[in-house]
């Protein structure tokens, strides 16, 4: 890969980008969405290096209180069971198509501090992200989160 071809891949990555679907497929073939068809979410790659990425269920229920931090342990709980949320720093490799992503802060808090490899392609204005099978809804699964370009 030439350095043409390394600055357009950055280029392509740095920006925001809004989901469009993020799905799971077991060794069988069953395609799940573990959030829903219609989840929703945001993900921000800087130019400084860093990034976020929050991906949420529709229709998460508001808690009754209104309370910012606290709520009915149901309720928080399955607030918190539908949103996937977390940020830090990565680097990107466009000679193997992979973005290292050192995961500072997340909403689950085994992946604090971790470094988590994905794979990335581009076609057209949208971006597909996956990695290796992941631990979802109780068994190793592909994942493959599909985002479309905002800016």
């Amino acid at each position: 890969m030439n350095n043409q071809e390394k600055q357009s891949m950055n280029e392509k990555l740095i920006g925001s980008w809004r989901l469009v679907r993020y799905k799971v497929c077991n060794k069988n073939g069953k395609v799940t969405y573990p959030l829903g068809e219609d989840a929703d979410g945001i993900a921000i790659y800087h130019e400084d290096g860093h990034m976020s990425v929050q991906i949420m269920s529709a229709g998460r229920l508001s808690y009754a209180g209104g309370d910012l931090h606290s709520g009915p342990q149901k309720a928080v709980a399955a607030a918190a069971n539908g949103y996937l949320a977390y940020s830090g720093s990565y680097q990107l490799d466009p000679e193997q198509a992979t973005i290292e992503q050192n995961i500072q802060v997340s909403l689950n808090p085994n992946w604090e501090g971790d470094t988590q490899l994905r794979f990335v392609r581009f076609r057209d204005d949208q971006m597909v992200i996956s990695s290796e099978p992941v631990f979802i809804q109780g068994e190793r699964q592909n994942n493959e989160i599909v985002w479309e370009r905002l800016n």
